[in-house]
């Protein structure tokens, strides 16, 4: 269970020898998944679409894009009264520039088996790290936290709102030029059942922190 809790919260909230580097890992596998991902060449997560697509509009790289998105997006909190904190501020700072990272050594697969491979792989880690991150309970990313808030205020499970959200930003970013392929549609429809498998497994149990509000799952 994620715990909705201010800044001054998270950091009282104990167990940090476990949770700072569960989010550090978290947040740099995402990043490094997104570009895994990206590299498949058959589709990419649906917010990487939207990224590509700016990308390419802007004439900027990648992780730049992926920062820019994410200082955008955080426009939205406001209407959902999402809490901010150090996972939120680390996940601007890191996921663009683990994925450019990820770029500069990760080989371009050859074949439709090693395409495949990637795509799958990148999958999993996505939703796998994404929740590793979330669990540390340091607050949501910019794009996650629009499907937390939205889990929050609708009380819809975590597949229905993150799917919703996945279809919604995947055709903006196609719109936009984004590379789109079938593993697009597979991530979108895959994430949200991925992340809410996850997110239970990995979520740090933290029965003394002073939370505003739980979350739904």
């Amino acid at each position: 269970m994620i715990i909705r809790m201010n800044a001054f919260a998270q950091v009282r909230a104990g167990r940090a020898g476990r949770r700072i580097p569960q989010l550090l890992i978290g947040l740099m596998g995402y990043g490094a998944a997104v570009m895994v991902l990206v590299q498949s060449g058959l589709g990419t997560a649906s917010w990487s679409v939207l990224t590509d697509g700016a990308a390419k509009t802007l004439g900027i790289s990648f992780g730049w894009a992926t920062n820019l998105i994410s200082l955008i997006v955080l426009l939205a909190w406001i209407p959902l009264r999402e809490l901010p904190g150090l996972g939120t501020l680390l996940n601007v700072a890191i996921v663009g520039f683990a994925a450019d990272a990820t770029a500069a050594v990760l080989p371009t697969p050859r074949g439709t088996l090693a395409e495949s491979g990637y795509l799958v792989t990148g999958l999993v880690a996505l939703a796998f790290f994404d929740a590793l991150y979330l669990g540390a309970q340091f607050g949501s990313g910019p794009r996650d936290g629009i499907m937390t808030g939205l889990v929050r205020l609708t009380r819809l499970p975590v597949a229905v709102v993150r799917t919703g959200i996945d279809v919604a930003v995947a055709g903006i970013g196609w719109a936009l030029g984004g590379s789109f392929g079938a593993g697009t549609v597979l991530v979108a429809l895959c994430m949200g059942p991925l992340v809410g498998y996850f997110l239970p497994l990995l979520a740090v149990r933290l029965p003394a922190a002073t939370a505003d509000e739980r979350c739904g799952r």
